[in-house]
Formats: structure tokens, sequence, C-alpha cells
């Protein structure tokens, strides 16, 4: 069909509906040099030609730059003359836009469904899921009106809810070509994702088949993402159950799911010592990047609005500066957020709407102070840090020593695909699955459920280093706040490349335990009780972390470590123990790393 012969959505001429004419390619062809990844795919696509084509690359990668090249050829191409643009928060859609002018296509970012058709001289318009959902049948008129190409950005959200998804069909059913984006291709339910070809692997289970597939770990070589530093920070924590039980619990230690969710939720809390303490550390490493890279900057990803502000707070004691704080997608959050990229501000505070899509490549340290836990999630929160900008950029993430986080940490590189059919537990008879509903809810203060988080009042919560996680390898055995055995890894250089990094690390870690061979000098007789409390607490952190890296080094319960040092040192239970003894123990275990049981 012509472009003079268009269909027309209803009340509006043929001439209202053509797009501005577009560049020749010529005049765009050299708007940037595309990386091999997005040249490999673009390949792919016209070789196929596919009405359908599913792209997945990890966060950082370029996926928008590999579309709108797409968009931009199918245009030059005349294969279709309309695009619109689907995703997740209105801050996308602006950015979207922006990114799309660059290369001489023109969308409408502020489209409103009450306009039905978008302004002339655009080539088409960005929307939200959301926007597409309240209006399935006009989007569906406004594709049927044109040969137009559908970008569904991070497409796994066509699934958030069954309602959703509906929408999606019907609204774009009628395009010409779809092109779906995700850096993270899995979601915790089973909800299919529009659009998205699903095939029974070697189990049977009916997973997502990518049409390209672009993964960390191939990006990571390529020099495409920066590798991630994760410093996990483990430390003591009590609080009262609403039974009115006073419960405790080192953060990083075995124990039960709820009671290391509420543990993970007592360390988090905005009045305890263990967030000021990963603040201040986190601050430390901004610092020491941006000797190398001067416009470093870093995000504190949050639970809730409460949390964001407070931490907001701390970071301006801290640091002497007020952070931006990014509250959701609401009017004025995109323009703080532009502000903050095109600013050198040490800080920015979000919660969940900075976690994906957004591009700010400057950020390079990253707290994660959140509770949310679903992989889904967690890859996109991380993916904020890891898009390079030169040779030998390293992000550096701080988090809490929780097992559920460190398992994510530690499979960075892992791809995987959405799945329809859940495997079963075979202990529980139940679906072995994070849920995003689930957690979503537990995350809010109000009406979060006993069953989930438990209802509970932080009482305290004190930080201890813990280790550092780098490339599946795991280094340092722990330390206190402010020690030696933390600012050796604090203090790693800002660029460094990946072998530079690991090679450190290492002689960062035989630094750590040539240290810890020494004995804890004995107490001065003069050194009176409060000191000797103090003392006695953080002899009893340092114990509590070699055990934690003596078990995981030899796959020893903790309780177990624990009695083969009583057995080999005398004396009752750590908390009845005596300052000699526990010097004792101490000693004995730096003896057992370097080889002297």
């Amino acid at each position: 069909m012509s472009a003079d012969r268009l269909p027309t959505a209803p009340g509006t001429s043929a001439a209202e509906q053509l797009p501005p004419a577009f560049p020749e390619r010529a005049a765009w062809g050299t708007a940037g040099k595309l990386r091999a990844w997005q040249a490999e795919a673009l390949e792919l696509y016209f070789q196929k030609q596919p009405k359908d084509f599913l792209a997945v690359a990890t966060p950082g990668a370029g996926k928008t730059t590999f579309a709108l090249r797409l968009a931009a050829e199918l245009l030059a191409q005349r294969v279709v003359n309309r695009v619109t643009v689907v995703a997740p928060t209105e801050h996308l859609k602006v950015q979207w836009a922006d990114s799309a002018a660059r290369v001489g296509i023109k969308l409408d970012p502020h489209f409103k469904n009450s306009q039905g058709k978008h302004a002339p001289g655009y080539h088409g318009v960005a929307l939200t899921y959301a926007q597409v959902a309240a209006k399935p049948v006009l989007h569906h008129n406004r594709t049927a009106a044109g040969r137009t190409l559908v970008i569904l950005d991070e497409v796994h959200h066509g699934g958030d809810a069954l309602s959703w998804g509906d929408a999606v069909r019907e609204a774009f059913g009628p395009a010409v070509r779809r092109l779906s984006l995700t850096g993270t291709p899995f979601r915790s339910d089973t909800s299919p994702i529009p659009f998205v070809t699903y095939a029974p692997d070697e189990n049977g289970i009916r997973t997502s088949v990518a049409d390209y597939s672009y993964g960390y770990g191939r990006a990571l070589k390529d020099s495409v993402v920066r590798p991630v530093l994760f410093l996990a920070y483990a430390g003591a924590m009590t609080w009262r159950t609403k039974a009115g039980d006073e419960m405790s619990h080192v953060l990083g230690e075995e124990t039960t799911k709820d009671i290391n969710s509420q543990a993970w939720r007592t360390a988090l809390d905005p009045k305890g010592d263990w967030i000021p303490a990963v603040l201040k550390a986190a601050d430390m490493r901004l610092t020491e990047v941006r000797r190398t890279v001067h416009d470093a900057g870093g995000l504190v990803i949050a639970t809730d609005q409460e949390a964001a502000r407070a931490y907001a707070k701390r970071l301006h004691e801290i640091t002497g500066e007020k952070p931006t704080v990014v509250l959701s997608d609401e009017a004025g959050a995109s323009e703080r957020i532009e502000q903050f990229q095109n600013s050198t501000d040490r800080w920015m505070v979000a919660v969940r709407m900075v976690s994906e899509g957004v591009d700010v490549p400057r950020l390079c340290v990253g707290v994660y102070a959140t509770s949310s836990s679903t992989p889904l999630f967690f890859a996109q929160a991380i993916g904020r840090f890891v898009r390079a900008r030169k040779r030998g950029e390293t992000a550096s993430v701080f988090l809490p020593s929780v097992p559920v986080l460190l398992a994510l940490a530690n499979s960075m590189e892992a791809e995987r695909d959405h799945a329809l059919d859940r495997p079963k537990n075979e202990d529980e008879n139940d679906v072995v699955v994070f849920d995003d509903q689930a957690m979503e809810q537990a995350n809010r203060n109000e009406g979060a459920s006993s069953d989930q988080l438990g209802s509970f009042e932080a009482l305290g919560a004190e930080a201890l280093f813990d280790r550092v996680l780098y490339d599946g390898g795991e280094f340092g055995t722990g330390g206190a706040i402010g020690s030696e055995d933390e600012l050796d890894f604090i203090g790693i250089p800002g660029l460094l490349e990946p072998d530079q990094v690991r090679e450190l690390l290492s002689t960062q870690q035989a630094r750590q335990a040539k240290r810890k061979t020494a004995a804890a000098p004995p107490a001065p007789e003069t050194e009176t009780s409060e000191l000797e409390h103090r003392a006695m607490k953080e002899e009893r952190n340092q114990l509590q972390s070699l055990v934690g890296a003596w078990s995981r080094r030899t796959g020893t319960p903790h309780q177990n470590v624990h009695v083969e040092l009583r057995k080999a040192c005398g004396g009752p239970a750590v908390a009845q123990a005596t300052r000699e003894q526990i010097q004792a123990r101490i000693k004995k275990l730096q003896g057992w790393f370097v080889g002297k049981k």
C-alpha cells in the first residue's frame, strides 16, 4: 500500500496521517558506529524480515541504539511509515524521544489518549504500558491507520497484569512489524509476555525464545559494560516481634528465611547504625572513584518513599551536599534525573523508577538499600551501574550480606528465560519462585503481612564489613567499620582492567590474612569497663566474621565451626566466653586460614 493510500483512523484524513519525510540513508548512517552485537543483530533481522523479533541484551549494552537504527532502516526502506514506542515509565518516554531525535526520528512523548492522534510533524509517539492498557481500542486504530513499527521496550512489562497483556495484544495486533526488547527476559509469574514465542526446553518447560541474545558475560568481554564489585556488609541486628519477643541475629549467618528477612529489614532501618555506616563507606568509595572518574555519581535504591527521604537526610549529614531525591514516576521526576545526569553532583536517592531503563551513565557507585529480592528487580537495578563509557571503569555496589542477594550477585552472568511452567519443590509441593507481587506488598510500610516480613520494631543495627564479590569469587575475611580490612577494598582505584581488579583483590585479601595472623594485643590493666565492653563487642564481631569466612571456604556450617573452636581452645559458647577465650579462638581461626591447624 502506498503512503498516500493509507487507511485512516476515524475522524482523520489521509493527509493528517502522513509522517514527515525521513532523511536519506546517507544523512543518518554516519550518526554513530554500531557495536558488533548491534550490527550482528541488525544483519540477522534483515535476513529474516520477521513480523516479530525479540532482542535480549544485558542492561547497558545499547538496546535503544539498536532499535532506533532498525527503525531508521525500516523507515528509509518505506517498509513502515510510523513508529510507536512503548516504555515502562513517563521518564523513559522522554528518553526514547530524545534518542530518536538524534537519528532523525520524531516521536511525541507527550501524546495523551484524549488527543486521539499525534500532532503533525511526528513519525509517531512514545507511550507507557499503562497508557496502552487504558485505551487499547484507540491504539489499535492508530496502529491500523499506518504501516506501523511497534517497539516494546522492556517487553516483560506486558505481562504485569492479565489485562495489560490483553491490551497490548489488542492495541498492536495490526502492526506491520513489532520489535520486543528486554534486558531481563524473565518474570516471577507465569503470565505470558505478548508477542513472545515460547517453546518447550529439554525438560518440557515452556520458555521464552529470543531471536537474538547478548548477555552480560559477552558484553563484559567486549568492554561494553563495566565489571561490578559487590561490597557486602553484615552486622548484629536486634528487633522486637509483634509478640513482644526480642530477637537478634548476625546478618550473613545461616538461619531461617523469616529471621533472615527480619534481620535484613532491621539493617535497612534509617534509625539504626547499619545504614549510616554503609552510606559513609559508599561515599568514601565514590570519593576514591572520582579521583580518576571525575563526574562519577552514586545512587541509593530505597524500598519506599519514607526510607528514601531518611537516607537522603543521612547522606546530607555525611557529605554536606543535598542529594537528588526521586520518589516516584511523578511530575518533575524526569527533570530531576536529567539535571542529575548533566551535573557532577554526588548522590541520587530513588525508589523503583530509576531501577529500570533510566540512562545515567555516570553512575558508578550504588547502595542496594531495598528489601526487593526478585532476580528481575536485582538485574535491572544493577544494570543502572554497568554502562561503560571508557575502558577500565568499574562499578561498585554496596549491599546487605543476605543469602539471596549474594547468590544473585554471584550469578550476574547467568542468562535466564521466562518459564511458563514452574518447577515444583519436591519437599513442599510448591513453586520455587520469587513473587514480585508478594514482595511489592511486603515492601509497603502499611499493611505488610506478618507472614511476609513480620511485624516488629527495629531496636538496633550495627554494621560490619563482610566481603567483596567479584567475577564469581569472594575476597576478604571481614572487618570492623573503618578498619584497614575495610579500607583496603574501598580504596581500590576507580580505573582498572578486569584482570587488574581481580589481582588487586587477591593482593588485598592476602594482606588482610597476614594482618589477622597476629594475635590481638592484651587489654591494658588500666582499661575501663566501658572500653572493655567496646573491645569485647568488636572482637566478637571479628570472630563471627572469621567463622563466616571459614564456613564459606570449607562448606562447614557456622555451628560446627564454633564447636570445633571450642574443642580446640576450650570455654563456653561465644555469649558466655571471656575476652581471653574469644581472642584465643580468633588466633586459632586465623591460623587455619594460613594452614596452621
